[in-house]
C-alpha cells in the first residue's frame, strides 16, 4: 500500500503530466469545492435516498464505491493544494494530531 506521501508526490506528477498541475491554488479550491458537493450528494444516496427521475437507483454496491470515489477525489484535491505549500500529506496527519491532543488534551 502506498503511504499517503508517496501518493501525493504520483498524484503531483500525474496532475503535471496533465497540465492541471499549473492552475492556481484559488482555482484548486473550486475543485475542492466541487468534491465536497459530490461527496454530500454521495452521502445523502446512502442515508436518506435520491429520488430523481433522470438517475437510477443503485445497489449497496455501487453506493459503496461512489463513496470510496468521492472521499478519494476529495483527498487528492487537498493533497494536490497542500503540495502547492510544500506541505506534505504526512505533516497534515501529524499537525491534525497535535491540534487534536492540544485542544483535548488527549
Amino acid at each position: 500500500m502506498k503511504e499517503i506521501n508517496e501518493h501525493q508526490k504520483w498524484l503531483k506528477n500525474f496532475y503535471q503530466s496533465r497540465e492541471w498541475y499549473e492552475l492556481s491554488p484559488f482555482v484548486r479550491m473550486n475543485f475542492i469545492a466541487e468534491e465536497i458537493g459530490e461527496l454530500a450528494r454521495a452521502v445523502r444516496a446512502i442515508e436518506i435516498g435520491r429520488d430523481h427521475p433522470g438517475e437510477s437507483k443503485k445497489t449497496p454496491e455501487q453506493l459503496d464505491d461512489n463513496l470510496h470515489e468521492e472521499l478519494s477525489d476529495l483527498l487528492d484535491q487537498v493533497l494536490v493544494l497542500a503540495s502547492k505549500y510544500n506541505i506534505s500529506g504526512e505533516e497534515l496527519l501529524k499537525y491534525s494530531e497535535h491540534k487534536l491532543h492540544k485542544r483535548f488534551n488527549f
